[in-house]
């Protein structure tokens, strides 16, 4: 098993979580032949076990897996095997498009009564630890799926990267650190995890203490040489039952047939024009790409560039657009197999017109609610959970083919039961945990047997009006996802930021009446300007964002890291840790902005 080279590694631990891979030129019909793959992850350990796939002639979904894998192993709070996922692949060759669909799915036996507890539904916090929340996991027929229509190296072989970490051990960060001192409820429910992570007094091992995972190692083995199936039928899927049926918080009823029976899917991608840009993403169970599509085309009609990244009317016709696209969210979107979602309708531009009719740059509107696409069912609004976790990555090969992937357990540590050395997710709650509203109607998002929850993962890729791929992007953070999406896509796009710049601004989040700004950034200066445009109630957040994207400038692949996670960037060249990060990310945005002032407008 080839070990990481400790240059290489100790460039990553210092400058973050994007690699860089050179390559020999290849000559492709519509592929850059520039020689540059990238891959950009909240963690740079995992962003190098992608890199090392690619370096071995591994393509962006080779890439991809191994990324997931390693953060299985580095990030356990955010993601792994015993959750789900999306990805969003782009085949340079073919100049297609094609998602693949890993929402974990409830037991057979579950239905609306599910939250429920002598007749009344649980609470968030209630509902989240043990048995219950579990969903069958999906993150490992989804990759499964993907490598079979675009992997080039063995299965086993996207593996190894993960294996090592864990098996050889890695550095406990300040993140998870402080993580697993917050979500110590979650985080120390098993015994294996406190012995793992958990000094006798109850408190986190230190930042730095080297952790070892011999039983995920045996998992990741296992699956890596006996292949998928090995994860859903066998003693994996027993232990996995067994779990979440005899757990002591919210017992489960789940059966091996239903993991068994897991389907990942391969799905068409919705996808949709912004200002001459087709942005392309998930669609149902995911509401990243229509909600994130309408947020976009409501704002259309407005110069946001010329009002500028630093006006509070950007913003406020940001946090507008996001209050009418979330109010439909909200009430329409969830897993298409079960109801009916009017997708059609959701993404039509003459509706999306009449809602950005409803904006207006000068006041803030009153009684934002849902509004009538056509063929929109007769829901209602249900009690959903507040989503907190995941964590997104994107891989580019050298052939210009593209990954971008979104991995989630939901909440740290997911339901805190943990089987083969991994957390498994606590995803059903991601359902409106009642199956009906205040007047009586059925709650699209319900929770029934074999349905998947209703998702705000957003990986997207964004293509340039000549039809190349201008930037592939997604993020972790909950429903903040598409806000975050959102946001460094109009960065990029309408503020002529480089990704790097776009991920950087300050957040503004206005999934309701409540508009959040994040917490000590420039957006906590404007809060008194919205509220002058009638935002009554301006908050503060804590900065709990994490975005990761790849974008093509300046005839070269360049990767973007949230400077919130890890590590700010990774250096430019995998065999040049004396890259400097800040000249690297001025660089950048000057020769965006160069090649946009040449880009004819197409709006």
């Amino acid at each position: 098993m080839r070990r990481f080279a400790p240059f290489i590694a100790a460039a990553f631990l210092a400058l973050g979580g994007c690699a860089t891979i050179p390559a020999a030129p290849v000559a492709r019909p519509g592929v850059a032949s520039d020689g540059v793959g990238s891959v950009s992850a909240a963690d740079p350990r995992a962003a190098e076990a992608g890199a090392s796939i690619i370096r071995q002639g591994g393509s962006a979904v080779d890439a991809a897996i191994a990324t997931m894998l390693a953060l299985n192993v580095i990030e356990p709070q955010s993601s792994g095997i015993g959750g789900g996922s999306f990805i969003v692949t782009f085949d340079a060759a073919k100049a297609t498009v094609d998602t693949y669909n890993g929402r974990e799915t409830a037991p057979a036996a579950a239905g609306g009564d599910w939250f429920f507890k002598d007749g009344k539904a649980l609470t968030v916090a209630e509902a989240i630890p043990g048995g219950k929340s579990v969903g069958v996991p999906g993150n490992i027929r989804n990759a499964a799926l993907a490598h079979q229509a675009h992997g080039k190296l063995p299965w086993l072989s996207l593996f190894q990267p993960a294996i090592a970490l864990a098996r050889d051990g890695f550095a406990v960060t300040p993140r998870l650190y402080a993580s697993l001192k917050t979500y110590a409820a979650t985080g120390a429910l098993s015994a294996d995890a406190r012995a793992l992570f958990y000094q006798p007094d109850g408190s986190p091992v230190p930042v730095g203490t080297i952790v070892r995972i011999p039983a995920l190692a045996a998992t990741l083995t296992q699956i890596g040489e006996r292949g998928p199936d090995s994860f859903y039928v066998g003693p994996n899927a027993q232990a996995i039952v067994a779990s979440v049926n005899a757990s002591p918080v919210n017992p489960s009823r789940m059966t091996t047939g239903d993991v068994a029976t897991f389907k990942a899917e391969h799905l068409a991608p919705v996808c949709g024009l912004y200002r001459g840009y087709r942005i392309c993403g998930m669609g149902p169970p995911s509401s990243g790409a229509t909600t994130v599509f309408a947020l976009l085309k409501q704002l259309e009609r407005f110069d946001l560039g010329a009002l500028g990244k630093d006006n509070p009317v950007a913003w406020h016709l940001i946090a507008e657009s996001m209050r009418l696209a979330y109010a439909d969210r909200d009430r329409y979107l969830a897993d298409a197999d079960y109801v009916r979602v009017p997708l059609t309708g959701l993404l039509d531009t003459a509706y999306l017109a009449s809602r950005s009719a409803l904006i207006s740059p000068d006041r803030t509107m009153a009684n934002v609610t849902a509004g009538v696409p056509s063929g929109a069912p007769a829901t209602a609004l249900g009690l959903e959970t507040v989503e907190q976790g995941t964590t997104h990555f994107v891989a580019v090969d050298r052939y210009g083919n593209v990954a971008s992937m979104t991995s989630t357990i939901e909440s740290p540590f997911g339901s805190g039961l943990r089987v083969g050395g991994y957390y498994l997710n606590n995803e059903l709650t991601d359902f409106s945990l009642t199956p009906t509203g205040a007047d009586g109607r059925p709650v699209a998002n319900r929770v029934e047997g074999g349905k998947r929850p209703r998702s705000s993962m957003a990986p997207t890729i964004v293509f340039s009006p000549d039809g190349k791929v201008r930037l592939a992007v997604g993020a972790a953070g909950g429903a903040t996802i598409i806000a975050q999406v959102a946001k460094a896509i109009i960065g990029v796009i309408d503020f002529n930021l480089s990704a790097r710049e776009a991920i950087a601004m300050p957040v503004l989040f206005a999934p309701g009446d409540t508009v959040f700004v994040e917490k000590g950034s420039a957006h906590e200066a404007m809060i008194p300007a919205l509220r002058a445009l009638g935002h009554a109630d301006v908050r503060t957040r804590d900065p709990s964002f994490k975005a990761n994207a790849v974008e093509w400038v300046g005839g070269r692949w360049v990767g973007a890291a949230d400077p919130r996670s890890e590590g700010r960037r990774r250096p430019r060249n995998a065999f040049d840790p004396a890259s400097d990060e800040e000249t690297r990310d001025e660089e950048d945005g000057r020769r965006w902005r160069k090649l946009r002032s040449n880009i004819s407008p197409t709006w």
